[in-house]
């Protein structure tokens, strides 16, 4: 079959799409006949290489996917061949304290498929049974499989860490992203009045599209003194950072007498200057998230499937050009999730 892969670590240029050996399913295991993947930038952090993960090589990427079951483990009896699928990307031990009390992310042995293991950029791959929700006719492929990874990251960042309630004021950075525009849509839902920053009116204007009141051009403008000025100096409740480094500082300063700090990543890096004397001061908290348990993953994607909220999709590419689409997540190229689809459908 076809795969994206890579052998070495580095640009865009390790990637290759070409053969790579078939799976073959264990017992609890499901062969998937895939019909699209998406993007996250951990497709690019896994790329480039991340500290302390070995992998197997070749390496195929690939944490968001969706396709039809093809064939069963001897184990499984929960799906059938023709069954409809998506990706749930996290695997955990089901056997630590965490995982005993149903806080599955925060298992202390957790893996990602795509990841810590093989992903599911190919045309086909054999995923755990555990690790896979069923997709509902009538929803397209490149919605199912561009949804799964950052509408639970958002769900559990806002419902459940940040715990957001109706009437408060939440600010979400880089609304243009995966899990940016995930998270201003379930704000917005969950009733508070959402500030997003972007960084081009276009992008802004997605975002207020979308469920953002208002919508800042970080390119322009200072967002925290913008959110300083359109709060009445009071800032926001909660501020959704996946950025990093870059915008730490300011994501503080942009935070309510008791606001609460939620991250889920650190794109732009992991070690930024921290101010401890706002923090204190202002009695803030910084919140830590990761991915979702098995129930806020079905709160989410219900949601998703039922059209309450609409996955974008800034482009789709045959899985070919997926060298391209890395360089579209690195340059922050456009609005929303980047699908690739296997060669072999698009010429079906």
């Amino acid at each position: 079959m076809q795969a994206v892969q890579f052998t070495d670590h580095g640009g865009t240029e390790v990637i290759e799409y070409g053969e790579y050996p078939e799976p073959e399913p264990g017992d609890e295991e499901v062969l998937i006949d895939v019909k699209a993947g998406a993007l996250n930038h951990l497709d690019v952090w896994t790329r480039r290489g991340l500290p302390g993960v070995d992998l197997d090589m070749p390496h195929v990427p690939g944490s968001d996917g969706a396709g039809v079951v093809e064939r069963v483990g001897e184990d499984i009896t929960r799906f059938a061949p023709g069954d409809r699928v998506a990706l749930a990307a996290g695997v955990y031990c089901g056997e630590c304290e965490y995982c005993r009390h149903g806080e599955h992310s925060m298992c202390v042995n957790y893996r990602i498929i795509g990841e810590h293991l093989p992903g599911v950029h190919g045309e086909r791959a054999a995923i755990p049974a555990a690790n896979l929700v069923p997709v509902p006719e009538g929803v397209d492929w490149e919605t199912a499989a561009a949804a799964p990874l950052v509408f639970q990251t958002a769900w559990r960042m806002l419902t459940t860490r940040a715990d957001v309630s109706p009437g408060e004021d939440v600010l979400v950075l880089g609304a243009s992203g995966g899990v940016g525009h995930a998270a201003v849509q379930i704000a917005d839902y969950a009733g508070a009045t959402v500030y997003a920053t972007g960084g081009s009116d276009e992008k802004c204007a997605y975002a207020e599209e979308i469920g953002a009141e208002h919508a800042i051009n970080y390119e322009r403008e200072d967002f925290a003194e913008e959110i300083r000025s359109v709060t009445g100096r009071r800032g926001v409740d909660v501020v959704v950072d996946h950025v990093g480094a870059e915008t730490w500082t300011d994501s503080l300063a942009s935070l309510a007498k008791g606001g609460r700090l939620v991250t889920c990543g650190a794109t732009t890096g992991h070690a930024p200057e921290t101010n401890i004397n706002r923090i204190f001061w202002n009695q803030l908290s910084v919140l830590g998230s990761t991915m979702a348990t098995a129930g806020e993953i079905d709160d989410a994607l219900d949601l998703v499937w039922d059209g309450e909220f609409e996955v974008r999709i800034r482009e789709q590419l045959p899985m070919s050009e997926t060298a391209r689409a890395h360089r579209m997540l690195e340059n922050r190229e456009g609005f929303g999730k980047v699908v690739v689809t296997p060669d072999s459908e698009l010429d079906a």
